[in-house]
C-alpha cells in the first residue's frame, strides 16, 4: 500500500500532520507493508531563497497581521503541537525560500532517506531556528543521514532535482491540491489536514482491508495463460 503525503518544511501542521500519522501507522499490524513517499509543495515561492525572516514579519508583512494577532496564532499550533509531541519554537524559526530544502529532500529519496531528512528538515526549522535554505545547514543535515557533503553541493549547485520539485508541485495542482499537509492513500482516498492519528489509522486500515479484497478479486478472476495453458 503506498501514502503519498504532499508538504512543506515550513508548514507547522505538516508536522503534526506527519507526528499524528506516524503514530498512528506505527500501532497497524500491517506497518511494514506501506510504502510512504514524500511529495513537494510550496506554500510561498515567492520568498527570496537569500532572506530569512521571523515568523512575526513574516505574517506582518506577507499576511498584514499586527504582531498581537500572529503570536495568538502561532500560540494555538503550539498547544497542537505539544498534543503532537512537538515542541514548535515560533521565536526562533526562520521563514525563507524552501525550494533547495525540497531539493534536499529528492536527494534524500534517492538514498532511501526522505522519510528521516523530512524530520531533519523540521526539526531545523521549528525546533533549532536554522535557517533551512542555507547550504551550510541542509550540508550538515543530509551529512547527518550520511549522504556525501559533495553530493549535496553539486545537488544545490545545479538543476539537479529542480524538474521532481516542480513535477510533484504541479501534480499537486492536477490533483486539487491547494493546501497541505495533503495524503492520498493508495491513489484512492484523500486526507486533508493534521488530522487526528484515530482519523489516519481508521483511514490506513479501511483503504488496507480494501487493497487485500482487491487483489484477492483479481487473482480469483485471473484470466491469463502460462506454460501448462490457460485458465478460465
Amino acid at each position: 500500500m503506498k501514502i503519498e503525503i504532499w508538504s512543506d518544511v515550513m508548514c507547522p501542521f505538516c508536522y503534526i500532520g506527519k507526528k499524528n500519522f506516524e503514530q498512528a501507522l506505527d500501532k497497524l499490524p500491517f506497518k511494514n507493508e506501506v510504502e510512504v513517499e514524500w511529495k513537494s509543495f510550496q506554500l510561498d515561492p515567492t520568498l527570496n531563497s537569500e532572506e530569512t525572516k521571523t515568523t512575526s514579519e513574516y505574517f506582518r508583512e506577507k499576511k498584514g497581521f499586527p504582531e498581537e494577532q500572529a503570536k495568538q496564532m502561532t500560540a494555538q499550533v503550539v498547544q497542537m503541537g505539544k498534543a503532537a509531541g512537538i515542541e514548535f519554537n515560533f521565536e526562533k524559526a526562520l521563514i525563507t525560500n524552501t525550494f533547495s530544502a525540497h531539493k534536499i529532500l529528492h536527494l534524500a529519496k534517492k538514498h532511501n532517506k526522505s522519510t528521516e531528512m523530512e524530520e531533519e528538515l523540521f526539526r531545523s526549522h521549528f525546533l533549532n531556528g536554522e535557517n533551512i535554505g542555507s547550504v551550510e545547514v541542509l550540508s550538515t543535515l543530509a551529512q547527518k543521514l550520511g549522504i556525501n557533503k559533495e553530493e549535496v553541493l553539486e545537488t544545490l549547485s545545479s538543476d539537479q532535482f529542480d524538474n521532481d520539485v516542480h513535477q510533484d508541485i504541479s501534480e499537486a495542482r492536477n490533483n486539487g491540491v491547494s493546501g497541505v499537509p495533503f495524503f492520498i492513500l493508495n491513489g484512492k482516498y484523500a486526507i486533508s489536514g493534521a488530522q487526528p492519528a484515530e482519523l489516519f489509522e481508521e483511514a490506513l486500515t479501511k483503504t488496507y482491508h480494501e487493497t487485500l479484497q482487491h487483489s484477492k478479486d483479481l487473482k480469483d478472476n485471473n484470466l491469463s495463460c502460462d506454460t501448462d495453458g490457460c485458465s478460465i
